[in-house]
């Protein structure tokens, strides 16, 4: 009996549990939403906070405040007046572009694109950048040349495998 008790108050915790952090996320996404865009723009404007921002084939203004990360890929960054970017700020073919008075806590990174950075910009972390556009085709390149050359082994073996053996003729 006392095991199914057990059983019955740990099931019970556990819902309980999953419960209040289904509760109290919900309730801190209402007060920082995070934005995923696709080919539209974000800006986040002066008196506003938000947790993370990620942008694919567009570009991110931010003149308030992110708590996390900042994500573009084939798309520019720019944080203005006196932005915050509490995370990481990371752009894949394209640019960052810092204004005086910004701040970003964690690290910078740039592949394919340029930092272009004012001198009142404040960057805590590391920066990185793999700067010019000579990188994009080859980022874009690189995955589909090793699949091809996956299915050419594949391929390869497959067909040295399926070869027929035939027998040598002893005279």
């Amino acid at each position: 009996m006392q095991l199914a008790c057990s059983s019955r108050y740990s099931r019970l915790l556990a819902t309980l549990t999953l419960f209040c952090l289904v509760l109290a996320s919900h309730a801190f996404a209402k007060e920082n939403p995070s934005y995923t865009q696709i080919g539209r723009n974000i800006n986040i404007g002066p008196d506003e906070q938000v947790s993370e921002v990620t942008c694919i084939g567009c570009s991110i203004y931010i003149r308030g405040q992110v708590s996390g990360d900042a994500t573009a890929v084939a798309g520019s960054i720019f944080i203005e007046d006196q932005g915050q970017v509490a995370g990481e700020v990371t752009t894949v073919a394209g640019n960052i572009r810092l204004d005086k008075d910004v701040k970003i806590a964690g690290d910078t990174t740039v592949v394919g694109g340029e930092l272009r950075r004012a001198a009142g910009a404040q960057i805590a972390g590391d920066v990185t950048s793999v700067g010019g556009a000579a990188w994009v085709p080859f980022l874009l390149i690189s995955p589909f040349l090793f699949l091809g050359l996956l299915l050419t082994l594949l391929l390869w073996v497959v067909h040295r495998i399926r070869r027929p053996v035939v027998p040598v003729a002893v005279a």
